[in-house]
C-alpha cells in the first residue's frame, strides 16, 4: 500500500476521532490525554541524534549541514502522527471550550476574570475631629557606632 494512502487513513481515522470528540467532550479529552501520553513515550524512546561516542566529542559522523539522516522508522513515524493529532487535539478543545463554554467573544482569560475597579464620584472629604491622635513618639534610636 502507498504511504499517501496510509496518511489518508491515518488522518481520516483522527479526524474520525476529533469528530466524535466534538460530540461528545469527555471523549475529545481521553483522545488528548492519550495522544500526550504516547507523544511523551515515544519521544522518550527515541535515541538522539548525536548518541555515540563521537557525539561526545562534537563531532557527527557526517559532513552533511545538519548530522547524517537515516531512514525514518516506526518511532519518528509515530512522533510525526502523535504531533500532528496533539495540536489538532488542542485546537479542538481551545475552540470547543470557546464555543460551547460561552468563552467571552473573543476576550482573554485575564479580561474575563479581573474585576473593574468601582466607579465612585469624588472621595469624601475628611473630617479633622476624625483623624486619630498620634500615638505617644517613638524612642529616639542609636546611632550605630562607625565601623573601624
Amino acid at each position: 500500500m502507498p504511504k499517501e494512502v496510509k496518511w489518508a487513513i491515518s488522518f481520516l481515522a483522527g479526524g474520525a476521532l476529533l469528530w466524535l470528540g466534538w460530540r461528545f467532550y469527555i471523549v475529545l479529552v481521553g483522545l488528548h490525554v492519550i495522544v500526550c501520553l504516547v507523544l511523551m513515550g515515544v519521544i522518550l524512546l527515541q535515541s538522539g541524534e548525536a548518541a555515540d561516542l563521537a557525539g561526545a566529542f562534537g563531532g557527527s559522523g557526517s559532513q552533511t549541514a545538519f548530522g547524517p539522516r537515516g531512514a525514518s522508522n516506526l518511532l519518528s513515524r509515530a512522533t510525526t502522527w502523535c504531533a500532528v493529532m496533539f495540536m489538532f487535539t488542542s485546537m479542538a478543545l481551545a475552540v470547543h471550550v470557546r464555543t460551547m463554554g460561552g468563552g467571552g467573544a473573543g476576550r482573554s482569560i485575564l479580561e474575563q476574570f479581573s474585576k473593574p475597579a468601582p466607579k465612585s464620584a469624588a472621595p469624601a472629604p475628611i473630617n479633622p475631629s476624625q483623624i486619630p491622635p498620634p500615638s505617644a513618639p517613638a524612642p529616639a534610636q542609636p546611632t550605630p557606632a562607625p565601623a573601624k
